[in-house]
């Protein structure tokens, strides 16, 4: 079972170097492709104001973070929810630069120790649409995914949005999560089938058109033939 958790953060400024720091943490669990209910979501006292940049995207000032738990009394939490899976980060160099000057400032260790492994899906997508834009407003629009709602940014909103993203930008089969059981549960309800009885519903022209244009999608995306074409013929 693929278990990633998509996580987001917003900051006072833009270089955790010159001591900018982290004001809200925002993660959803996906489990087998799916998303859960689960997510992580806290904002943080960062002892310090916000530049005015930052203001500008987030919204969140020093006033409405005052009595917010600092970032050592949210870590193990944290670590908690992101222990044993893969952590997918737009632009994942800068939020795990953030991450990784908190947890230094506590005598942590990195972030990366932390978690399975971290995936950037601002370079997956990238890769997959060399020169076009890129940021999550772009990839939302690109595949159809709504973020009307989202006036100024918030680390659980976006990272609801970038959820939502990722799985459409990883539809191709290569990234399909299948869970086989072993023979004897496969067998454990069922008797012998009597092929005889069995019905065989024949599909609609409507019907075949749709399925050839679900498939044309997965190729587009997976960049090959589908299993289904390679493997399988319609008698």
């Amino acid at each position: 079972m693929s278990r990633l958790v998509v996580l987001d953060t917003e900051t006072t400024g833009l270089e955790a170097k010159d001591g900018h720091r982290i004001i809200e943490i925002g993660a959803i669990e996906i489990v087998s492709r799916r998303i859960t209910e689960r997510r992580f979501h806290q904002y943080v006292n960062p002892e310090r104001e916000c530049d005015e940049g930052a203001l500008a995207v987030h919204g969140i000032n020093r006033q409405f973070l005052e009595d917010k738990p600092k970032f050592c009394d949210i870590v193990d939490d944290l670590i908690a929810f992101v222990d044993g899976a893969e952590v997918i980060i737009h632009n994942a160099e800068f939020d795990v630069e953030f991450l990784d000057a908190e947890l230094a400032r506590i005598g942590r260790n990195r972030f990366t120790e932390y978690c399975m492994k971290i995936v950037c899906s601002l370079r997956h997508a990238r890769e997959q649409h060399p020169g076009k834009r890129n940021s999550l407003d772009a990839l939302c629009e690109r595949y159809a995914v709504s973020n009307a709602h989202r006036t100024l940014h918030g680390a659980l909103l976006d990272a609801g949005l970038l959820a939502d993203v990722f799985l459409a930008m990883t539809r191709g089969q290569d990234s399909l999560v299948i869970d086989v059981l072993d023979d004897d549960a496969l067998t454990a309800n069922f008797g012998p089938i009597d092929v005889a009885q069995l019905i065989a519903v024949a599909i609609s022209e409507q019907e075949m058109a749709a399925h050839e244009t679900l498939l044309d999608g997965i190729e587009r995306e997976a960049k090959r033939r589908t299993v289904w074409r390679t493997q399988i013929t319609v008698q």
